[in-house]
């Protein structure tokens, strides 16, 4: 379970920054950033933060709930970002993981003097010193609180973009490659809101 320990390595501040949405065929992919005021945290949320992946999605949206309740009590701050499909087929999906990442910590009003980020990458020009975090967002706090945030913010992008988009199961896949969404592809063609550098959506093209 996510802790403080390395969050308390430091006598400041830090950001914890994590993304959802690197393996879909369609939509964005989101940043959060997440810093926890003095490395303190309600209980229920250290007792219940950990990796986005770990977590039901009834869980993961109470959670996102309980931090922004956080957020308007002050005692978190939160910063999103994305980048969008385009961006993702011009720079890569990595690099755009990374401009939705500085994004969201261009988002929070106090800007940190580092960031733990989720991976094993760091990106080569950033708002402020980053530390990559192998699994990080099952060991840190401030990035499962990313995780989360991030996590369900998609899914929400994901539930508007099904309403425009019908038939490829978004509100239910997010944009991954399921059975359903593979069906849409071939009912209903490629949308702008799918990933052309991706192999699965090349064959539609």
């Amino acid at each position: 379970m996510p802790d403080f320990s390395i969050e308390n390595e430091y006598d400041f501040d830090v950001a914890g920054i994590d993304e959802a949405g690197r393996g879909p065929w369609a939509g964005p992919v989101v940043a959060a950033a997440v810093i926890i005021k003095n490395h303190q945290l309600a209980a229920d949320l250290t007792l219940n933060l950990d990796d986005s992946k770990k977590i039901s999605p009834l869980k993961r949206e109470k959670l996102f709930a309980r931090l922004l309740q956080e957020q308007k009590a002050g005692h978190i701050q939160i910063g999103i970002g994305q980048a969008s499909c385009q961006e993702i087929d011009e720079f890569n999906i990595l690099q755009a993981t990374f401009l939705a990442m500085k994004r969201a910590l261009e988002k929070i009003p106090n800007q940190p003097k580092l960031a733990l980020l989720d991976g094993n990458q760091t990106p080569t020009v950033f708002p402020c010193p980053c530390r990559s975090i192998v699994k990080g967002d099952g060991r840190s706090l401030s990035i499962a609180a990313a995780s989360i945030v991030a996590k369900v913010y998609r899914d929400h992008l994901m539930k508007e973009l099904a309403k425009k988009y019908q038939g490829y199961g978004f509100e239910k896949n997010s944009g991954y490659g399921t059975s359903l969404h593979l069906q849409g592809l071939k009912k209903y063609g490629v949308t702008p809101e799918h990933r052309h550098s991706y192999k699965p959506i090349k064959k539609f093209l």
